[in-house]
């Protein structure tokens, strides 16, 4: 069990909520979904008064490793094998100091992957002197992650959108005054040919909510 801090919020701190529309169907849900997660999510929380952003809906993408069980079977390689090294090999590691010249320098590795090829190019085992990589035994590709719940927009299928949380003590309008501005300044960065929407989100069944425009 992991302990962490909460949010400088309270449970009536839920103040404002949008969603990102694409009714253009240029954009996945996925890539909405990785948008409001890195770029968006962020900006909208450094506005001040916001202790969170919450988002919902979409599909979280990921990297995901199929394995042929021929192919382990053909280089007498467990599954265990593949697992240790896509693990062993996304992962940035710290050494000690160096010292040269009366200056320490601190050594460390960084080894977060950044595309499927390097994932791909992990060492499982090697053959009289010939590598045997996660390439040869499995196939790497992007996919989205198994749905936690789903936001539907005024029945108009899924969204994403966001849950913004404000700081305790602080005045709501202000707050969403404040975001309302953020999100207009972002407009010219957001995907082409979609738009935010406020939007009211009540939950629909558990871990689903439903997001419907304010004049719906």
């Amino acid at each position: 069990m992991k302990t962490e801090l909460g949010p400088d919020a309270t449970s009536l701190g839920w103040v404002f909520q949008y969603s990102l529309v694409d009714r253009t169907g240029k954009h996945s849900s996925d890539e909405l979904r990785s948008y409001q997660d890195w770029f968006m999510r962020y900006a909208v929380q450094s506005v001040p008064g916001v202790a969170e952003v919450a988002t919902v809906g979409g599909q979280v993408r990921q990297y995901q490793v199929t394995v042929r069980p021929d192919a382990l079977a053909a280089y007498k390689l467990p599954l265990e094998a593949v697992i240790e090294a896509v693990r062993k090999g996304n992962n940035d590691v710290g050494g000690r100091l160096v010292e040269l010249s009366g200056r320490e320098y601190m050594v460390r590795g960084r080894g977060y992957v950044k595309s499927m090829a390097d994932l791909e190019k992990l060492v499982l085992k090697t053959e009289n002197g010939t590598p045997i990589t996660v390439k040869d035994v499995a196939t790497v590709a992007l996919g989205p992650e198994m749905r936690r719940g789903i936001a539907d927009y005024n029945g108009q299928g899924d969204v994403v959108g966001g849950i913004v949380v404000m700081r305790q003590g602080e005045n709501a309008l202000h707050v969403i005054d404040r975001v309302k501005a953020k999100l207009d300044e972002l407009k010219p960065s957001l995907p082409s040919g979609s738009r935010w929407s406020p939007a009211t989100i009540a939950p629909i069944s558990s871990g689903a909510p439903s997001v419907r425009s304010p004049t719906s």
